[in-house]
């Protein structure tokens, strides 16, 4: 049964592409930005004691999963029970096109409103992903996906992994 991590810039499609292999697979799906953070404002990481306890649950309750996020540190935590890793490593102006055109999301954002307030913040953080130096960076997931012992496929273009959901669309209609 695959166990497979998905990671890459905000925008890249991580999100996509899960609910894809999810849908078409029967996996498990989790969102690491819900176990993440605190839910408090202002914002603030949730201890990784606490996030690995949630996904362990979350792995404890499905035979096959896909866990996507950018936090390589939570990533990490799944690295020994994970048998495939997909690195999406797009172009900037294609993750800046994805998230300006993102659906809501519902367990992110109240409403589409309050998603669309924070899409500036959003666009510029995207915009940093080869300056930072923490555990959402390019740096960070370059070196998570280097040292990944299990199979591993790194996608660079946006028609590569609209192939993947564009065929899910077509049986679904």
């Amino acid at each position: 049964m695959r166990k497979v991590l998905i990671t890459g810039n905000s925008g890249s499609g991580k999100s996509t592409l899960a609910n894809y292999l999810a849908t078409t697979e029967g996996l498990g799906y989790l969102d690491l930005d819900t176990v993440a953070w605190l839910p408090e404002l202002p914002p603030k990481r949730m201890p990784l004691d606490e996030s690995m306890g949630l996904i362990t649950d979350f792995v404890e309750q499905h035979e096959g999963w896909v866990i996507e996020g950018c936090y390589a540190d939570l990533l990490e935590l799944m690295e020994e029970d994970a048998n495939e890793l997909i690195f999406l490593n797009l172009p900037i102006e294609d993750c800046v096109a994805n998230a300006q055109a993102r659906p809501w999301e519902p367990h992110k954002y109240s409403s589409k409103a309050s998603q669309d307030k924070n899409l500036e913040m959003l666009t510029q953080w995207i915009h940093d992903y080869a300056h930072r130096e923490d555990a959402c960076s390019l740096s960070a997931h370059q070196a998570f996906f280097e040292r990944f012992q299990g199979k591993k496929t790194e996608l660079s273009g946006r028609p590569l992994i609209q192939e993947k959901t564009d065929a899910q669309d077509k049986k679904a209609s």
